[in-house]
Protein backbone atom coordinates (compact mmCIF):
# COMPACT_ATOMS: atom_id res chain seq x y z
CA UNK A 1 0.00 0.00 0.00
CA UNK A 2 1.39 3.38 -0.99
CA UNK A 3 1.69 6.08 1.65
CA UNK A 4 -0.22 9.28 0.92
CA UNK A 5 2.10 12.30 0.91
CA UNK A 6 1.13 14.94 3.49
CA UNK A 7 -0.74 17.95 2.16
CA UNK A 8 0.97 21.31 2.81
CA UNK A 9 -1.22 24.41 3.08
CA UNK A 10 0.81 27.49 2.16
CA UNK A 11 -0.84 30.77 3.12
CA UNK A 12 0.08 34.18 1.72
CA UNK A 13 -1.32 37.32 3.32
CA UNK A 14 -1.15 40.46 1.21
CA UNK A 15 -2.35 44.06 1.16
CA UNK A 16 -1.38 46.36 -1.71
CA UNK A 17 1.53 44.10 -2.52
CA UNK A 18 1.37 44.26 -6.29
CA UNK A 19 5.09 45.01 -6.63
CA UNK A 20 6.16 42.00 -4.56
CA UNK A 21 3.43 39.38 -4.72
CA UNK A 22 4.39 37.70 -8.00
CA UNK A 23 7.88 36.76 -6.76
CA UNK A 24 6.34 35.19 -3.66
CA UNK A 25 3.77 33.26 -5.69
CA UNK A 26 6.29 32.05 -8.26
CA UNK A 27 8.53 30.64 -5.51
CA UNK A 28 5.55 28.59 -4.38
CA UNK A 29 4.39 27.50 -7.83
CA UNK A 30 7.96 26.39 -8.61
CA UNK A 31 7.87 23.75 -5.87
CA UNK A 32 8.50 20.22 -7.12
CA UNK A 33 6.28 18.83 -4.35
CA UNK A 34 2.78 18.35 -5.73
CA UNK A 35 0.43 17.91 -2.75
CA UNK A 36 0.07 21.62 -2.04
CA UNK A 37 -2.89 23.79 -1.15
CA UNK A 38 -2.22 27.47 -1.81
CA UNK A 39 -4.36 30.10 -0.08
CA UNK A 40 -4.18 33.85 -0.69
CA UNK A 41 -5.73 36.24 1.84
CA UNK A 42 -6.00 39.81 0.56
CA UNK A 43 -7.03 42.74 2.75
CA UNK A 44 -9.11 44.36 -0.01
CA UNK A 45 -6.15 45.84 -1.86
CA UNK A 46 -6.56 49.04 -3.87
CA UNK A 47 -3.60 48.46 -6.22
CA UNK A 48 -3.14 45.72 -8.84
CA UNK A 49 -2.79 42.89 -6.31
CA UNK A 50 -6.00 41.13 -7.29
CA UNK A 51 -5.15 41.42 -10.99
CA UNK A 52 -1.98 39.45 -10.30
CA UNK A 53 -3.92 36.91 -8.25
CA UNK A 54 -6.39 36.50 -11.13
CA UNK A 55 -3.56 35.62 -13.53
CA UNK A 56 -2.69 32.60 -11.38
CA UNK A 57 -6.20 31.67 -10.27
CA UNK A 58 -5.95 28.11 -11.60
CA UNK A 59 -3.02 27.43 -9.25
CA UNK A 60 -4.67 28.83 -6.13
CA UNK A 61 -7.00 26.69 -4.01
CA UNK A 62 -8.72 29.58 -2.21
CA UNK A 63 -8.73 33.35 -2.47
CA UNK A 64 -10.15 35.57 0.27
CA UNK A 65 -10.37 39.28 -0.48
CA UNK A 66 -12.03 41.35 2.22
CA UNK A 67 -11.17 43.95 4.83
CA UNK A 68 -9.43 42.65 7.93
CA UNK A 69 -8.19 43.95 11.28
CA UNK A 70 -4.53 43.62 10.44
CA UNK A 71 -1.89 41.06 9.52
CA UNK A 72 -2.70 38.48 12.19
CA UNK A 73 -6.45 38.65 11.59
CA UNK A 74 -5.75 37.91 7.93
CA UNK A 75 -3.43 35.04 8.88
CA UNK A 76 -6.22 33.61 11.05
CA UNK A 77 -8.56 33.67 8.06
CA UNK A 78 -6.10 31.61 6.07
CA UNK A 79 -5.54 29.21 8.95
CA UNK A 80 -9.27 28.63 9.38
CA UNK A 81 -9.84 27.57 5.77
CA UNK A 82 -6.66 25.50 5.42
CA UNK A 83 -7.17 21.76 5.03
CA UNK A 84 -3.55 20.57 4.85
CA UNK A 85 -1.72 18.30 7.26
CA UNK A 86 0.81 21.12 7.68
CA UNK A 87 0.51 24.91 7.44
CA UNK A 88 3.21 27.35 6.34
CA UNK A 89 2.89 31.15 6.20
CA UNK A 90 4.83 32.64 3.30
CA UNK A 91 3.54 36.19 3.16
CA UNK A 92 3.82 38.77 0.43
CA UNK A 93 7.46 39.70 -0.20
CA UNK A 94 8.79 36.48 1.31
CA UNK A 95 9.88 33.48 -0.75
CA UNK A 96 10.58 29.77 -0.40
CA UNK A 97 14.31 29.28 -0.86
CA UNK A 98 14.55 26.56 -3.52
CA UNK A 99 12.12 24.73 -5.86
CA UNK A 100 12.77 21.44 -4.04
CA UNK A 101 12.54 22.85 -0.50
CA UNK A 102 9.28 21.11 0.45
CA UNK A 103 10.41 17.87 -1.13
CA UNK A 104 13.55 17.99 1.03
CA UNK A 105 11.55 18.87 4.16
CA UNK A 106 9.43 15.73 3.87
CA UNK A 107 12.08 13.46 2.37
CA UNK A 108 12.41 11.18 5.40
CA UNK A 109 8.68 10.42 5.53
CA UNK A 110 8.58 10.61 9.33
CA UNK A 111 5.71 11.95 11.41
CA UNK A 112 7.17 15.23 12.70
CA UNK A 113 5.09 17.99 14.35
CA UNK A 114 7.33 20.96 13.50
CA UNK A 115 9.95 21.42 10.81
CA UNK A 116 12.07 24.56 11.15
CA UNK A 117 15.32 26.12 10.04
CA UNK A 118 17.19 29.35 9.47
CA UNK A 119 16.07 32.30 7.36
CA UNK A 120 17.74 34.33 4.63
CA UNK A 121 17.19 38.09 4.60
CA UNK A 122 16.54 39.74 1.23
CA UNK A 123 15.86 43.25 -0.04
CA UNK A 124 12.91 44.33 -2.21
CA UNK A 125 14.80 43.23 -5.34
CA UNK A 126 15.14 39.72 -3.93
CA UNK A 127 18.88 40.14 -3.38
CA UNK A 128 20.48 38.25 -0.48
CA UNK A 129 21.55 40.45 2.45
CA UNK A 130 22.51 38.04 5.24
CA UNK A 131 21.27 35.20 7.38
CA UNK A 132 18.89 36.25 10.15
CA UNK A 133 21.37 34.95 12.74
CA UNK A 134 24.02 37.37 11.47
CA UNK A 135 22.19 40.52 12.59
CA UNK A 136 21.96 39.86 16.31
CA UNK A 137 19.30 37.14 16.32
CA UNK A 138 20.12 33.74 17.75
CA UNK A 139 20.66 30.93 15.30
CA UNK A 140 17.76 28.47 15.26
CA UNK A 141 18.83 25.97 17.96
CA UNK A 142 18.84 22.20 17.84
CA UNK A 143 17.03 20.94 19.81
CA UNK A 144 14.24 23.53 19.85
CA UNK A 145 11.58 23.77 22.57
CA UNK A 146 9.21 26.51 23.68
CA UNK A 147 11.75 27.47 26.34
CA UNK A 148 14.28 28.22 23.59
CA UNK A 149 12.31 31.40 22.84
CA UNK A 150 12.64 33.01 26.28
CA UNK A 151 15.50 35.34 25.25
CA UNK A 152 14.16 36.26 21.86
CA UNK A 153 12.95 35.01 18.51
CA UNK A 154 15.25 32.12 17.58
CA UNK A 155 13.05 30.93 14.72
CA UNK A 156 10.59 32.99 12.68
CA UNK A 157 7.25 31.84 11.30
CA UNK A 158 8.51 32.13 7.70
CA UNK A 159 10.80 29.14 8.39
CA UNK A 160 8.38 27.22 10.59
CA UNK A 161 6.20 24.45 9.12
CA UNK A 162 3.76 23.05 11.67
CA UNK A 163 1.04 20.42 11.81
CA UNK A 164 -2.30 22.14 11.42
CA UNK A 165 -3.75 20.02 14.23
CA UNK A 166 -1.54 21.75 16.84
CA UNK A 167 -1.56 25.27 15.36
CA UNK A 168 -3.73 27.72 17.32
CA UNK A 169 -5.20 30.91 15.93
CA UNK A 170 -3.15 34.07 16.41
CA UNK A 171 -3.99 36.07 19.54
CA UNK A 172 -5.14 39.45 18.23
CA UNK A 173 -4.41 41.29 21.47
CA UNK A 174 -0.81 41.29 20.28
CA UNK A 175 -0.71 43.77 17.40
CA UNK A 176 3.00 43.38 16.56
CA UNK A 177 4.24 40.19 18.23
CA UNK A 178 1.42 37.68 17.78
CA UNK A 179 3.70 35.52 15.63
CA UNK A 180 6.10 35.05 18.57
CA UNK A 181 3.21 34.02 20.82
CA UNK A 182 1.96 31.66 18.08
CA UNK A 183 5.33 29.94 17.63
CA UNK A 184 5.68 29.45 21.40
CA UNK A 185 2.18 27.96 21.63
CA UNK A 186 2.87 25.63 18.70
CA UNK A 187 6.08 24.44 20.38
CA UNK A 188 4.23 23.85 23.66
CA UNK A 189 1.91 21.46 21.80
CA UNK A 190 4.60 19.81 19.69
CA UNK A 191 5.96 16.37 20.52
CA UNK A 192 8.69 16.36 17.84
CA UNK A 193 10.67 19.21 16.25
CA UNK A 194 13.23 18.80 13.49
CA UNK A 195 15.80 21.36 12.41
CA UNK A 196 16.63 21.10 8.74
CA UNK A 197 20.20 21.61 7.48
CA UNK A 198 19.17 24.20 4.90
CA UNK A 199 17.26 27.52 5.09
CA UNK A 200 13.54 27.35 4.32
CA UNK A 201 12.61 30.91 3.47
CA UNK A 202 13.74 34.30 2.28
CA UNK A 203 12.39 37.10 4.46
CA UNK A 204 11.91 40.58 3.04
CA UNK A 205 13.51 43.15 5.33
CA UNK A 206 11.35 46.18 5.96
CA UNK A 207 11.76 49.35 7.98
CA UNK A 208 10.23 49.63 11.46
CA UNK A 209 9.27 53.03 12.84
CA UNK A 210 10.66 54.03 16.24
CA UNK A 211 7.10 54.19 17.61
CA UNK A 212 6.38 50.60 16.55
CA UNK A 213 9.78 49.47 17.81
CA UNK A 214 9.03 50.69 21.35
CA UNK A 215 5.50 49.37 21.19
CA UNK A 216 6.94 45.99 20.20
CA UNK A 217 9.34 46.05 23.17
CA UNK A 218 6.48 46.75 25.59
CA UNK A 219 4.23 44.16 23.97
CA UNK A 220 6.92 41.48 23.99
CA UNK A 221 7.63 42.08 27.68
CA UNK A 222 3.98 41.33 28.47
CA UNK A 223 3.98 38.34 26.12
CA UNK A 224 7.13 36.79 27.58
CA UNK A 225 5.89 37.40 31.12
CA UNK A 226 2.74 35.43 30.30
CA UNK A 227 4.73 32.43 29.05
CA UNK A 228 7.78 32.48 31.35
CA UNK A 229 6.74 34.35 34.50
CA UNK A 230 7.73 37.80 35.80
CA UNK A 231 11.07 37.02 37.46
CA UNK A 232 12.37 34.82 34.64
CA UNK A 233 11.23 37.38 32.10
CA UNK A 234 12.91 40.25 33.97
CA UNK A 235 16.16 38.28 34.25
CA UNK A 236 16.13 37.45 30.55
CA UNK A 237 15.47 41.06 29.53
CA UNK A 238 18.35 42.26 31.72
CA UNK A 239 20.57 39.56 30.21
CA UNK A 240 19.69 40.64 26.66
CA UNK A 241 20.19 44.32 27.57
CA UNK A 242 23.61 43.50 28.98
CA UNK A 243 24.55 41.64 25.80
CA UNK A 244 23.43 44.59 23.65
CA UNK A 245 25.45 47.06 25.74
CA UNK A 246 28.51 44.78 25.61
CA UNK A 247 28.32 44.56 21.83
CA UNK A 248 27.86 48.33 21.58
CA UNK A 249 30.97 48.98 23.67
CA UNK A 250 33.02 46.69 21.42
CA UNK A 251 32.21 48.97 18.50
Amino acid sequence: MSVIAPKISIITVVYNGGKLLEKTMCSIFAQTYSNLEYIVVDGKSTDNTMEIVAQYKSKIAQVISEKDSGLYDAMNKGLKVATGDYVWFVNCGDQICEPNTIEKILADGQDIDVYYSDTELIDDRGEFLSMLSEIGHNNAPDPLTWKSMERGMVVCHQSFVVKRSIAPVFDLKYRISADIDWVIKCLKQSKSNRKLPFPLSKFLVGGVSSENRWRAVRERFVLYQYHYGFLRNLYNHLFVLGRVLKNALKK
